[in-house]
């Protein structure tokens, strides 16, 4: 590939003189540092992706639609032609991936939320480019997307925690209503409860719900790391059935915690020089604490005061003292208080700090203490500015007094966080700032209905225009309408194309309410991001690693489009030279032959066809093809990154809080409630008894039977056990199982469990399958003690899995045809997501009008293209909804210039 340089490097500043004598250090020239740096850039350039949901959240059932922009430097290079969504539940398992294609920088898809395969969960969509794979995961885009379910959901939970411990031991005390699918309380209902940590069940026991099917559950654990670590597992008997309904709750939040940082700017606190000190607040869920409090010294005397800006974070001015101690006690929102040491006073020190700006430079100060200027007068430093990867600013500067002031032209810097690091002449960074600039316009959107105010299924046309200045510039947008009354939600909470592209996608770590930095309503936005960027990690590089020359390892390249590669070898393991193979994909009408290079390689390049699709490799065109081999590439995706810091999005009783779409969710796909229970007739199958294994085989009739239908919704089978076991009684304190009537008569002599006729103990039990049992048979009597007397049992749960069927023998020919061929083979390669449009009815006609429309995305079209003119018409029809319409228009122009625009119109019948 090759590169251009698209931004100029400013190199001189100031004159380097009379550099103080002390420095030990070898002198670094900053024309080195700056050739490294800018081969970083231009080598690895950084490529981001944003996706544009059509509404914040949904239900089962639903058409999840989205679009995705590419953001990349504008330099000469072949950008990524492919981005990848992946789609995974709380617990980080992969559910989904979708391949999307871009064109322009810019590709849509769509998801569709199947019931039969997805349930109520909060879903975490991550999505990246091959190219950004070689780096930190940290940088993808990574989205938390709630999923209720109002259609075959058996059980609706609400849950609140309070921290109830005392000293080290670790209790919460839950709070748990119940309800059925159909809203039905769940009252005076036996309840079983257990909490895993690990592997280890650290909690468990029995209660019932009251008239209001509320129940209080007492956790406790020996340390708060296994608590919170935990899942709660309950099981409720239902209204109307004897299947027990089984719930899972993270207990992350189930104990109240608070941890409070301090951020000197520059890095360092610095004996007599009066600087910011910006600070966050944090709770166990991740976001941040409301919190108030006040700096004393070591003679508790309060030097300053401070309170948060409304997200946990905020600053406050110190002017620190030699040889002080200072701490901060803080009281929280709930009345809970704490203290918390700021971090030490620095003698002397050398720091970067933001002035300020204005519309045409960015003022940097290069400062220390009065008592420190003594020290380093006539040092010479670095300081260099890079955003959005470019190197836009290098300078050389000479204390020549205790503070100096450097203006950075902000024509040199996108807008974005501008990373500010000052280097010794060594290239060693020593402090560092990060700035938020706005120099340059957003696009400006304009979006104009044809009417202030609509009826409801009446045509709206919808007029938008773009602009940068006088500038008309083409682009691709894409367009939501929805239905706010039904699809309420808080826009600070998302994360847009701006907030993305310019914020998110550049720090590390959870940042709350993304767009509230970008909401011009926000009085203190500015304030807010001035301390977001004190607080907030950011490690996209080091400069420490690019003055050593340690480059990243690239194992992608951008992809250009859909590759099929691999080896041909012969069965001997040798490579085969100018092999042909052929590639087929009938259902696209795709054939397309290549010849092996002389490693053997071959690769199907710039295929386009959709996902689920077979494709065929053949080598049979050869001569001796059937001594041939054919192995294809393994394809490579980013380990899934554990405990993601966006998990804190995740909502906690969704069935709560997305209240009035679930609503709507029920009654816009009442038709297609599943059925609890079929009656089928046919033959019926022989079922697995006692009689089947010579171990059993003396047992008489089993007392009670379950069958594999009345454990559905059984997450751990020892949960379900414990309610089901007729006659069994379950002692926690030495987890065992006893028959009942003995138990209560004094008796201890445990109960023997099988599996397929072979003993188990009871730690076994939850190693089985659940979805593999066929029945579990209960013996409360050996009447022959046949297996009383060899196991010293008192009573029998025999637990059957299913038989795999026998089939006839097989013939020669159909193993043969059954063995894997070698130099033909079958693929199912992951293809581009199948496309789909967004319907829009029309009500042109009075007949139409009379159906029910329930629509919450009113319109959404993610293929908006703007043209040199700079407008264009969208017309579509509302829907039932009566009250707020909200349209939200995100894209980029040909230029890669951003914007963002939300309206509302109002709807009436």
């Amino acid at each position: 590939m090759k590169y251009i340089k698209l931004f100029t490097v400013a190199l001189a500043a100031w004159a380097l003189q009379g550099q103080d004598a002390r420095a030990q250090e070898a002198v670094l020239p900053i024309n080195t540092i700056v050739e490294r740096t800018q081969k970083l850039f231009e080598v690895y350039p950084v490529e981001k992706v944003h996706m544009h949901f059509d509404k914040p959240y949904y239900a089962v059932g639903d058409t999840l639609w989205f679009k995705t922009y590419l953001s990349r430097n504008l330099l000469e290079y072949d950008p990524s032609k492919i981005a990848y969504v992946e789609v995974l539940n709380s617990r980080d398992s992969l559910i989904q991936t979708l391949r999307i294609p871009l064109q322009g920088g810019a590709g849509n898809g769509h998801l569709v939320l199947d019931p039969q395969f997805l349930q109520q969960d909060n879903y975490r969509f991550r999505a990246y480019t091959k190219w950004m794979g070689n780096f930190d995961t940290g940088y993808f885009f990574n989205k938390i997307v709630p999923v209720g379910d109002a259609i075959n959901k058996k059980l609706a939970t609400q849950i609140t925690f309070k921290d109830v411990s005392n000293g080290s031991n670790a209790k919460s005390q839950v709070s748990l209503q119940f309800k059925d699918g159909q809203g039905n309380i769940l009252s005076n209902s036996k309840v079983t409860y257990e909490v895993i940590s690990g592997w280890e069940t650290i909690d468990k026991g029995k209660a019932e719900t009251d008239a209001m099917g509320n129940v209080v559950l007492n956790l406790s654990a020996k340390n708060r790391a296994d608590l919170q670590k935990g899942k709660l597992t309950v099981a409720i008997a239902g209204a109307r059935s004897e299947k027990p309904l089984v719930g899972d709750f993270s207990l992350k939040n189930a104990l109240w915690d608070a941890d409070v940082q301090f951020f000197p700017e520059g890095g360092d606190l610095i004996a007599g020089l009066n600087k910011p000190v910006a600070f966050k607040a944090i709770g166990s869920d991740g976001k941040g604490l409301r919190i108030k409090g006040k700096i004393v010294n070591k003679k508790n005397e309060t030097v300053a005061t401070f309170e948060d800006l409304g997200l946990g974070m905020g600053t406050f001015s110190l002017l620190p003292m030699a040889a002080e101690k200072y701490k901060a006690l803080i009281t929280f929102s709930n009345g809970q208080e704490k203290s918390f040491d700021l971090p030490a006073v620095k003698a002397e020190g050398v720091n970067v700090m933001f002035h300020k700006q204005d519309a045409q430079n960015l003022q940097i100060a290069i400062v220390t203490s009065e008592e420190g200027f003594t020290k380093y007068a006539n040092t010479a430093y670095y300081v260099l500015v890079q955003s959005s990867g470019y190197l836009c600013y290098a300078a050389q500067a000479t204390l020549k007094n205790a503070n100096i002031l450097i203006n950075i032209p902000k024509d040199r810097l996108p807008n974005g966080i501008a990373q500010v690091t000052l280097m010794n002449t060594a290239g060693k960074p020593i402090s560092e700032r990060l700035v938020f600039v706005e120099g340059h316009k957003y696009l400006d959107i304009h979006i104009k209905p044809d009417l202030a105010q609509y009826q409801a299924k009446a045509p709206v046309k919808l007029g938008i225009s773009v602009t940068q200045g006088e500038q008309k510039l083409p682009g691709t947008y894409s367009v939501a309408v929805i239905d706010e009354s039904k699809v309420p939600y808080d826009d600070n909470l998302e994360n847009t194309i701006l907030s993305n592209f310019l914020l998110t996608s550049d720090l590390k770590g959870f940042i709350e309410k993304p767009n509230y930095y970008f909401n011009e309503e926000n009085a203190n936005r500015q304030e807010a991001l001035n301390a977001l960027l004190m607080t907030q990690g950011f490690t996209r590089f080091a400069y420490q690693d690019l003055i050593a020359e340690k480059y990243p390892t690239i194992s992608f390249m951008p992809e250009q489009g859909i590759e099929i590669s691999g080896t041909l070898r012969m069965n001997t393991g040798r490579t085969v030279q100018k092999g042909g193979l052929l590639l087929s994909i009938p259902e696209r009408g795709i054939r397309q032959d290549v010849y092996t290079d002389p490693n053997g390689r071959f690769s199907f390049k710039n295929l386009v066809f959709p996902d689920s699709v077979k494709a065929t490799v053949n080598a049979r065109g050869n001569d001796n093809y059937r001594s041939l081999v054919i192995n294809m590439d393994q394809s490579y995706y980013p380990a899934i990154d554990k405990n993601n810091p966006y998990a804190a999005n995740a909502l906690q009783n969704i069935d709560q809080a997305i209240a009035p779409y679930l609503l709507n969710s029920s009654k816009e796909f009442r038709t297609s409630i599943l059925l609890d229970e079929v009656s089928i007739t046919g033959t019926q199958k022989k079922k697995i008894t006692n009689k089947d294994f010579s171990a059993l085989s003396g047992l008489s009739m089993a007392d009670h039977r379950i069958d594999a239908d009345r454990l559905n919704g059984c997450n751990m089978l020892s949960m379900c056990l414990s309610t089901m076991l007729t006659g069994i009684t379950y002692d926690s304190q030495n987890q065992k199982y006893y028959v009942s009537r003995d138990y209560n008569s004094g008796g201890r002599i445990p109960v023997q469990f099988f599996l397929n006729g072979m003993p188990i103990d009871e730690p076994s039990i939850n190693a089985i399958a659940v979805a593999d049992i066929e029945g579990i048979e209960i013996f409360l009597k050996d009447e022959l003690g046949t297996v009383s007397r060899m196991y010293q049992n008192n009573g029998v749960v025999a637990i059957y899995t299913k038989k795999v069927e026998k089939k006839p023998r097989m013939s020669l020919a159909q193993i043969e045809s059954l063995m894997p061929k070698s130099n033909i083979l079958d693929i199912y390669p992951l293809g581009y997501v199948k496309e789909r449009v967004f319907y829009t009815p029309k009500y042109d006609l009075a007949e139409k009008k009379a159906t029910n429309d329930l629509r919450t995305t009113v319109y959404w079209n993610p293929d908006v293209k703007i043209t040199e003119t700079g407008n264009i018409q969208l017309d579509y029809y509302n829907a039932d909804g009566n009250g707020k319409y909200k349209v939200v228009v995100e894209g980029m122009d040909q230029s890669g210039n951003i914007g963002r625009k939300v309206i509302h119109y109002q709807v009436k019948y």
